[in-house]
């Protein structure tokens, strides 16, 4: 090697460094485009003595996240062949002998073998072969997960993702999120990242670190238990599609959610007052939208995604049609208040049955984590505080006060109203109590769902 090599080294300041390029499909994983690592010496040729080993090192921590990520040719093939190895067994888990055949368990010891590659020296005191450390880790991960003793953590998002259609590009975050955080944990408490060596003793030890490990905030802040809940929610998700896969004996993610933390109910979220409502009525938004859209959540109740979601084939014979969310099985039919039908009559006039009736809330892009309606959550949010509509406790960074006290204005005024509860439930798309309403009940008339709508005043 020439003293004057450069190869895989810079200058920083004077003293030099290694560096050590990341494929660019892994470079998210890593976290980093570049890995470099300072040899804490200001000579060129004592650098590039060093530098083999710690290049090394680094290869071996690319090679690391290699393993196990999507995309991964030596994982897919691994998968494959897992496929093959399971079909290979009989019904009592032993495989089928047969002489003329070249198994699916032979071919997976060869390219264990090969990916382990011929010994570099033999150990004196046990007379056994030993292998390059790498090499051999590589063939002990591809027997592993091709014979279904071991799978990564990751491994199988995708697929989930992929049969789990109903999950919105949100949620498949928090998916990749909470799975990335075990992920972590393991490799930093000596825990095979693997679902095989997650039991559920595992599972309660993550969970107690998760508030801290997972911080919301650069700074280091704990996550709140609501949050870390929301991650283990996910975590339970996919261990319940892995068990209807014959992949795990049990979900061991059930039952073990982190207690609701106890809040001021002074401090809880709201409905708005009477004196906030006729600010937001009367005011004039930046945002021309949001006239109808406050309007429209104000008398039936509606999230504001559902109502940014509408078409105007949605607003025909005196009914809204919502979109299913959260839990509800099916669209929501909510009758249009009497006072919101001319309102209506110009949303619609012009357009053709398939337009959006808010054309200036387009659809997101296939992929995105951004909703429809955050266009509008956020000019809401402009509009309210330039009225003095707001309300942070202290200690606190989010208002008591949002689009979604409309809401619960709306089931507040109704309920005031002599409405009946259940009534309210299906018009703002609750879940019913008791399997009297909920199996056996073809649920309310129209008519009853139209009471309660107009039971609704707007204030002034």
């Amino acid at each position: 090697m020439s003293k004057s090599d450069k190869s895989n080294l810079e200058r920083h300041g004077n003293i030099w460094r290694v560096v050590v390029a990341v494929p660019r499909h892994l470079q998210e994983k890593v976290g980093a485009t570049k890995l470099k690592r300072s040899l804490k010496t200001d000579s060129r040729t004592v650098a590039n003595v060093l530098k083999q080993k710690v290049i090394g090192e680094l290869q071996r921590q690319i090679r690391a996240a290699a393993q196990g990520s999507p995309g991964d040719p030596l994982l897919e093939e691994a998968l494959i062949m897992r496929e093959e190895f399971e079909r290979g067994k009989m019904l009592d888990g032993t495989w089928r002998n047969d002489p003329d055949e070249f198994s699916a368990l032979e071919a997976i010891e060869l390219k264990a073998s090969q990916l382990r590659g011929e010994p570099i020296e033999d150990d004196l005191e046990t007379d056994t072969p030993v292998y390059d450390p790498d090499r051999e880790a590589m063939g002990s991960y591809y027997l592993a997960v091709a014979t279904g003793t071991a799978t990564p953590i990751n491994t199988l998002i995708a697929r989930w993702h992929s049969q789990c259609g109903s999950r919105k590009e949100r949620t498949k975050g928090d998916d990749r999120r909470a799975l990335g955080y075990l992920e972590d944990w393991c490799k930093g408490n000596h825990v095979s990242p693997t679902i095989e060596a997650i039991t559920r003793k595992v599972a309660g030890r993550f969970i107690g670190d998760l508030p801290t490990i997972a911080a919301s905030a650069k700074g280091g802040q704990r996550l709140t238990n609501r949050t870390a809940n929301k991650y283990i929610s996910s975590l339970s998700g996919y261990w319940k599609w892995l068990k209807t896969r014959g992949m795990v004996e049990e979900n061991i993610w059930l039952d073990q959610s982190l207690p609701k933390e106890q809040t001021d109910p002074e401090h809880d979220a709201r409905p708005f007052t009477e004196d906030e409502m006729r600010a937001v009525l009367s005011g004039t938004p930046a945002m021309v939208a949001l006239v109808p859209l406050i309007r429209i959540a104000a008398l039936t109740g509606a999230r504001i995604d559902v109502i940014t979601s509408l078409r105007v084939k949605d607003c025909a014979n005196g009914l809204f049609r919502f979109k299913k969310q959260k839990k509800e099985k099916k669209d929501r039919l909510v009758p249009i208040h009497s006072t919101l039908v001319p309102l209506v009559e110009e949303l619609v006039r012009g357009k053709n049955p398939d337009d959006a009736l808010f054309p200036c809330f387009p659809v997101p892009p296939p992929g995105s984590q951004r909703e429809r309606s955050m266009p509008a959550v956020k000019a809401f949010g402009h509009y309210r505080k330039s009225l003095g509509v707001d309300e942070v406790p202290p200690g606190k960074k989010r208002s008591i006060v949002t689009f979604h006290s409309f809401r619960r204005w709306f089931i507040s005024r109704a309920e005031q109203a002599g409405i009946d509860g259940n009534i309210i439930a299906v018009v703002v798309g609750h879940k019913r109590p008791g399997i009297t309403l909920t199996l056996y009940s073809e649920g309310p008339l129209e008519d009853q769902l139209r009471r309660c709508v107009e039971a609704v005043r707007l204030p002034g």
